[in-house]
């Protein structure tokens, strides 16, 4: 949730020029990597990276359709299953 919202206030913050927004998105990526850094002492790293990434992209694409109305395509919808089948694939294998 942390990547997510950060990724998020990184939008807002405009390039980083607007004050709050940047401070907000600094301040969550570094609470993002300190869960992360706990996460892979219990999950393996390839696995949570992967899984991080994945749920990150996709959680992004729909704030960004929804929040940001930004346009999606036949080919991001079908790249974002892709992520998503892939992550399943991997957290069987775990």
């Amino acid at each position: 949730m942390c990547e997510i919202l950060a990724t998020t206030l990184l939008k807002y913050s405009e390039g980083l020029t607007k004050l709050l927004p940047t401070i907000g998105c600094i301040g969550t990526y570094i609470l993002c990597y300190f869960f992360f850094g706990k996460a892979v002492t219990k999950i393996h790293l390839g696995i949570a990276y992967a899984t991080w990434c994945g749920v990150g992209i996709v959680a992004t694409t729909l704030i960004s359709y929804f929040v940001f109305r930004e346009r999606l395509n036949a080919q991001i919808v079908i790249g974002i299953l892709f992520i998503t089948v892939g992550c399943v694939i991997l957290n069987l294998k775990q």
